[in-house]
C-alpha cells in the first residue's frame, strides 16, 4: 500500500492529509481556500491519486500560509507514500492544452529537490486567489518531496487557465513517474541503486 497520513500543526494552520499513490482519483478536499480546492481536485483527478485534505489556516490574514504549508503536506506524504522508490517509473512528463494555454511538465523522482517554474501570469489575482502562490505550493511540495519539478508555459493568456493547466500536466507527470514498471521487478531506478 503506498499511501502516508500527515498531520502538522504550526501557529498558522493545522492540517490533516491522507494521500493514496494507487487510487482512482477521488478526493475530499477543504483548505478554506476555494482556489486551492479546486487545482487539488484537478491534481487529484488526474493523477488517479486519492486524497484527502482538512485545514483550518489563518485565511483571515491571506491564503499564503495555507498554500505553502499544504504543500510541505503533499510533498511530504508523496516522499513518505513512494518508500524506497523500488520499481518506479521515476521520470514523467506532459505537455498539456488548457484552452489558449500550453504547459510542460516533467518531473524526476531523483532524491533531489529543484524546482525550474517559468508561469507568467498576467493578473496578480485569481478571484481572491494571488497567482504568486501557485509558485509556493510547488515550491513547498518539491523540497519535502524531494523531486526535481520543470513547469514551463509554452502559451497562455487567462491566469486561470494557466495555472490550471499547471496542476493537471504536473498530476500527469506525477501520475507517470510514480507508476510502477513490472520490468524492474523493484529495483531501484538509478545506477546508484538508491534515491
Amino acid at each position: 500500500m503506498r499511501t502516508s497520513t500527515i498531520t502538522r500543526r504550526t501557529a498558522e494552520t493545522d492540517i490533516h492529509l491522507t494521500l493514496d499513490l494507487d487510487g482512482t482519483g477521488k478526493g475530499d478536499i477543504d483548505t478554506g481556500c476555494g482556489f486551492l480546492d479546486h487545482m487539488l481536485t484537478l491534481l487529484t483527478r488526474h493523477g488517479r491519486f486519492d486524497l484527502t485534505v482538512k485545514c483550518v489556516g489563518d485565511t483571515d490574514v491571506d491564503d499564503h500560509h495555507t498554500v505553502e504549508d499544504i504543500g510541505i503536506c503533499l510533498g511530504t506524504a508523496f516522499s513518505e507514500a513512494l518508500g524506497d522508490m523500488g520499481g518506479i517509473v521515476r521520470y514523467g512528463n506532459m505537455i498539456l492544452p488548457m484552452d489558449e494555454a500550453l504547459i510542460l511538465s516533467a518531473v524526476d523522482i531523483s532524491g533531489r529537490a529543484t524546482l525550474a517554474y517559468a508561469l507568467d501570469m498576467p493578473t496578480q489575482k485569481i478571484g481572491s486567489f494571488d497567482t504568486e502562490l501557485v509558485k509556493e505550493f510547488w515550491l513547498g511540495f518539491v523540497r519535502k518531496a524531494n523531486v526535481t519539478l520543470h513547469i514551463r508555459q509554452l502559451a497562455g493568456e487567462n491566469s486561470h487557465h494557466i495555472a490550471e493547466g499547471a496542476f493537471k500536466s504536473v498530476a500527469r507527470s506525477l501520475r507517470a513517474a510514480c507508476a510502477v514498471d513490472p520490468a524492474l521487478n523493484g529495483e531501484i531506478p538509478s545506477t546508484k541503486g538508491i534515491l
